[in-house]
This record gives structure tokens, sequence and C-alpha cells, in this order.
């Protein structure tokens, strides 16, 4: 007696599924009309679950994969994939079904990501709204999690964690342009002797920094809301903060970063090593800049000089003319 095939069958839905070992096809319908509840008088159609190739020769059938799952169809039935954006009914009905099936934990369904998930499923545009707090919420939530509230395949949702991120990362450098260019004009406008406004040593001293109106400022730790979701963030944080935010960490040291953060010891210590890296490239660029604009007035003063000298040299030889 040759041995049966282990494989998987389903109905149009998959709600219902079974693992089988049939020798054949042609007992794998038999076996699947059998577990599904189908009427084994009715014509049915094998197909492969995955892309709805149908199977019609025991030849096929033996070549595929082990444990290959199949989906059984009647004449009224048509294979459709498991996540078809297309609004029809069945896919709702489908979805809705896999959901429940699912068991959604409370714990899940009560996550800050969760909702915001459920307004972009229902409307994808609303994205454009959204907060950097909120953007960020999303690319750390689950991927796994994330792409079952959207309704998406697991690679669609990280392919929207990693745009999202993207996005971040770039505002983030704009801002850190930006900050650079205000840097360097103060020092333009020092060099060009104009009085400059004195930096209060209160603010110095607890590293306040005039933030953007309606950015909630956390009492205990000193950070803004924004801020602690980027070093709470998933890959290389100290890229999205500002510069006077990692001054401040690594003037706080691991101990209380460790409060702060709510991370063990090592953990802090990457970070903060991370952060003193950054700021210490950032401080060698703007040092860059500071020569570039030394070494250009420097020589402009050569230029001046030189024609001053010039000017002297020639005055003696017009006056004894």
């Amino acid at each position: 007696m040759t041995d049966g095939k282990p494989c998987k069958v389903c109905n149009f839905t998959r709600q219902k599924s079974y693992g089988l070992a049939v020798p054949s096809l042609g007992e794998l319908k038999v076996k699947g009309c059998e577990f599904l509840g189908i009427n084994p008088n009715d014509p049915v159609t094998v197909v492969l679950e995955d892309d709805g190739t149908i199977v019609a020769d025991d030849a096929y059938f033996l070549c595929l994969p082990l444990n290959t799952k199949f989906m059984l169809l009647n004449a009224k039935e048509t294979w459709s994939p498991v996540h078809r954006m297309d609004g029809g009914t069945a896919w709702i009905a489908r979805d809705s079904m896999l959901i429940e099936a699912d068991s959604v934990d409370a714990s899940i369904s009560e996550a800050p990501w969760w909702g915001l998930a459920q307004n972009l499923k229902h409307d994808l545009a609303g994205i454009i709204l959204m907060s950097e707090e909120d953007l960020q919420t999303i690319v750390d939530a689950p991927c796994p999690e994330l792409a079952l509230a959207l309704g998406f395949h697991d690679k669609r949702a990280q392919d929207l964690q990693e745009t999202l991120q993207r996005v971040l990362d770039r505002r983030e450098e704009e801002r850190q342009s930006k900050e650079l260019l205000q840097l360097y004009l103060k020092a333009m406008e020092k060099e060009d002797g104009q009085q400059e406004e004195p930096i209060q040593p209160s603010q110095e001293g607890s590293g306040h920094v005039d933030q953007p109106d309606g950015t909630e400022v956390d009492s205990a730790s000193g950070f803004t809301s924004r801020t602690l979701m980027v070093l709470k963030g998933k890959t290389n944080p100290e890229t999205r903060l500002s510069t006077e935010d990692l001054q401040m960490v690594v003037s706080r040291g691991v101990e209380a970063m460790e409060q702060v953060l709510s991370w063990d010891n090592n953990k802090t210590s990457v970070l903060l090593e991370a952060c003193e890296a950054e700021l210490t490239r950032r401080l060698k660029q703007f040092q860059d800049v500071q020569s570039i604009r030394n070494s250009t007035n420097l020589d402009s003063i050569r230029q001046s000089t030189d024609r001053s000298m010039e000017g002297d040299i020639e005055s003696p030889a017009q006056g004894s003319d």
C-alpha cells in the first residue's frame, strides 16, 4: 500500500482547514469534501491555496512539496487571494472571520498604535495628517500585529514602517541642517562684532530648549514626549535628536538615563556612547565650517594688506617725479 502524501485542504473562505495524508488527487477530493462538508456528488475543483493554480492530474499533485495547502471549490465558488484590496464583500466577510478566529488579544487592541492603525485601514491617506509622534508610534509597532490591524501582508506592513522611518529621518536631517546653519550665522555675527544675547545660566544648566507650541515636556525627565519616543526607537535614535538633546543625554550620564528610559545599564551605555559619538561628529562638522570661514577671512585680510603695501610703495615714486 502506497503511503499517503501529507497535505492540507481548506474551503474558499479559508475558515476551515484540515491536514490530510492521501495517495492521489482523487482521494484528496473525497476526503477533502468529507472534512469540509461539501457534497461529494457536486463537481469539485482543486487549486493551490496560495495562487489559485488548478491541480488537474495526479502527476502534478505528486510532484508538489509535502504539506502543500489546497483549496476545494464547487461550481459557484472562485479562488481569491487572502488580502484582496478591491472592496469586495467576500473579502470583507473573510477579513472579519480571520480577525475573529485569531482572537485579537485585548492588550494589543489597547496599544497606542492600534487606534492609529484602524484609522489608516479605513483611510490610508490620513497618514499625511499624522504628527511625528504618531508616525513614530506606527514605526515602533510590532510588524505582525500592525499587518493584522491594517489588513496587510507582513511584507507590506514592513515596507510602510520603513518608509515612515525614512520620512522621520529626513525631517530630522532637515532640522539638524537648519540648526547647523543657525550656529554658523551666530558665529559670523560674533566675528563681525555684533552683540549677541547671552545665554541664561539657568537655561544652560537645566538643558532647557525652546519647544514649539503644543509639544509636551515631561516634568520628571526634562525631555519632550517626542524626544523620549525617539530615544526608545528601534534604530539609530541618536541621528534623529537635536544637538541640544544630545548634549542633555550625554550630560545626564548612564545612571540618570537608566531611570528616564527604564532600561538596563548595558543598553543605556550603548545608547549614550552612540549619542556621544554623534555629538562629536556634529561638533567637528561645525568646527570644519568655522575653519573654512576663518580661512576665508584670513585670505581677505592678506589681500587687503598687500594692496595697502603696494600703495605705500607707489606713492613715494610718484612724488619724486
